[in-house]
């Protein structure tokens, strides 16, 4: 099985009766097996999965020599999604890392949005060892619960998830116009993909999400990090790119006006670009 940008579609066996959905293609970017492996996490949302989050950017990274893996967290896109686990940001990045054992993928850039950029971040913290550089894009995890729950397009994600009436097109158009700061870039064919996985969750993948506050340890963080955020995100405070800013250490941050959560989207060709720049040593 492909997906629609020709890269195969992968299920690694996680124990525990669960099956993780990855992507993965192009070489190592120096030709010697050495370069590092980058990792796409996507965030979360209805009907999220890694090949619709990324989809503008990781067939880019892998024309550019890199090897890239792209998968969907437990409980979205194609992978296994129990209905009796807690969907916690511990959780989910556990699973992460049995994936990236499962592939003996010992080193990797992690490149994550939103929740998968929480994630990216936890992941660092646990294993600085294994974490060689991170991107950002608005990542979540920087406030404490109480703010997020206060950002319009979190309000409108919750209403469409757990309406009496179950998810419809329209109700997912309503949210993701909200991703967009220009949402004319909202296409029929994303948001039917979306409807597509977002069937198939349970709600206990929302209802259980937890992400703590990690922005008191971000000064931790010890490997280099470019972090991209737009300056009308209504999902992501767009104070956590001064957190980071202010807090970590080998840092490029970069805001842009008249864009919205998700930059790899509104600013592919400059996120592209610049993201594998920094990946390649050479922004």
């Amino acid at each position: 099985m492909t997906d629609p940008t020709g890269f195969p579609v992968l299920h690694a066996e996680l124990g525990d009766e669960l099956k993780m959905a990855y992507r993965d293609g192009g070489p190592r970017f120096d030709g010697s097996g050495d370069g590092p492996v980058v990792v796409f996490v996507h965030g979360s949302g209805p009907g999220a999965s890694g090949h619709s989050n990324f989809k503008l950017n990781y067939p880019v990274f892998a024309q550019a020599g890199i090897r890239v893996i792209v998968p969907d967290a437990i409980g979205y896109g194609d992978s296994s999604k129990p209905e009796d686990a807690e969907y916690t940001l511990s959780y989910l990045v556990e699973k992460l890392g049995r994936l990236l054992d499962v592939l003996a993928i010992d080193r990797c850039v992690l490149v994550g949005n939103s929740l998968g950029g929480a994630m990216s971040i936890q992941y660092a913290l646990d294993h600085p060892e294994r974490v060689a550089k991170l991107v950002l894009m608005a990542p979540g995890g920087l406030e404490e619960r109480d703010v997020f729950m206060k950002m319009r397009g979190i309000r409108r994600m919750l209403r469409c998830i757990f309406d009496p009436g179950g998810i419809t097109i329209e109700s997912m158009r309503k949210v993701f116009e909200l991703q967009l700061f220009d949402s004319s870039l909202l296409t029929e064919a994303t948001l039917q993909e979306r409807l597509d996985v977002a069937m198939s969750q349970p709600r206990v993948v929302f209802s259980t999400s937890r992400v703590p506050n990690l922005a008191g340890r971000l000064a931790e963080l010890s490997c280099p990090i470019f972090c991209l955020w737009g300056m009308d995100d209504q999902f992501c405070p767009p104070s956590g790119a001064r957190r980071i800013g202010d807090a970590c250490k080998n840092t490029k941050v970069l805001t842009l006006s008249e864009c919205g959560h998700w930059v790899m989207v509104e600013h592919r060709d400059l996120f592209n670009r610049l993201a594998v720049d920094f990946i390649k040593g050479s922004l």
